[in-house]
């Protein structure tokens, strides 16, 4: 079926872009900002001055800040709202949904508390079927995209045609979607990319090199791969656009929130000072971490870097002593 009017909900930096793509790619647009004075802007100025300024909006791309003018007609409708506050928010959303509509989640993170995906999280609260909701996922560094800079990244459905459906409808000349039906691999490549970036962010701060970030990289795919290999995810999903592209992105670039704030706490930062250093932007992988290990936990899978930067960001460890804890861990083969 073919998608021509999308709703996307969430006017932040990530959301406000995956709405240009779609945009540019042909279908009609509606944003729904939380504030008036967002909704406002992008509709007088074709900016979002707050969280993408510069960056000129197409003109089928309109804003408001009423979710259900941006629901009225949508065939579908993108989630672009922080991993942990995505319950609350389509909870006060679900009667106005369009029947039939495909649910699809830009959030990359793992629920506090009920330990559940995105996509499950929002089959629950919308009461639809699994094969109703899809996932974005992939190297999805925000200002390069809405720069035009040439990307990839994956649709995540176990409804193939609803997949596809989407990838036409976000698919331009700096746009790249391919489709995938292993969900489970597409989110938790997502969600555990930032911890680990994190653990990058910190090696920064302190000075180290590319031998580290190579390395830290590295064992957080091992350790993602382990815990998706539990939960029934392809193994071949970490080594594509999902898994290791998002991951190489979000812990290289400075582009990147958890990166970024990662390296202050490498610095010396308390978390406190961290988080008022990022304005309000949400580094999603200093909540996800305590959630990703309680996952872990449950499974019984070893994820010694997500344990780590845990401890850092909620327990009071230095970013120096994880290094040391996680260098004088038991020696083991590379595969175990």
């Amino acid at each position: 079926m073919a998608i021509d009017k999308v709703a996307v909900l969430g006017a932040g930096s990530w959301g406000t872009t995956f709405a240009k793509v779609v945009a540019d790619s042909g279908p009609d647009v509606v944003l729904w900002a939380r504030r008036d004075e967002v909704a406002s802007a992008i509709s007088s100025t074709r900016t979002n001055p707050d969280y993408l300024p510069g960056v000129t909006l197409p003109s089928n791309l309109v804003a408001t800040s009423d979710p259900a003018k941006a629901f009225d007609g949508a065939q579908a409708v993108v989630l672009a709202v922080p991993s942990q506050t995505l319950r609350a928010n389509l909870s006060g959303w679900r009667d106005m949904l369009p029947a039939g509509a495909t649910l699809v989640s830009l959030a990359k993170g793992v629920e506090l508390g009920t330990l559940k995906r995105m996509s499950e999280v929002i089959s629950e609260v919308a009461a639809v079927p699994s094969d109703q909701v899809a996932v974005v996922s992939g190297p999805n560094l925000a200002k390069e995209i809405a720069a035009g800079q040439p990307t990839a990244t994956v649709i995540a459905c176990s409804d193939h045609d609803r997949a596809v459906d989407l990838q036409h409808a976000c698919s331009n000349s700096y746009f790249r979607p391919y489709t995938n039906t292993d969900v489970v691999g597409c989110e938790l490549g997502g969600a555990c990319k930032n911890v680990i970036a994190l653990a990058c962010g910190m090696a920064a701060g302190l000075g180290f090199g590319d031998n580290t970030m190579a390395s830290i990289i590295t064992r957080g795919l091992a350790e993602t791969s382990r815990l998706g290999a539990a939960l029934g995810a392809d193994p071949l999903t970490f080594a594509g656009l999902a898994g290791l592209g998002d991951l190489v992105a979000t812990c290289a670039s400075p582009l990147s929130r958890n990166r970024t704030f990662g390296e202050r706490l490498g610095r010396g930062e308390s978390l406190a000072q961290a988080q008022e250093a990022a304005h309000g932007q949400v580094a999603e992988g200093v909540k996800s971490c305590s959630s990703i290990r309680a996952l872990a936990q449950r499974v019984g899978v070893d994820m010694p870097i997500t344990d780590g930067v845990h401890m850092v960001c909620h327990d009071g460890l230095s970013a120096g002593d994880l290094g040391a804890a996680l260098l004088g861990r038991e020696r083991k083969a590379e595969r175990q």
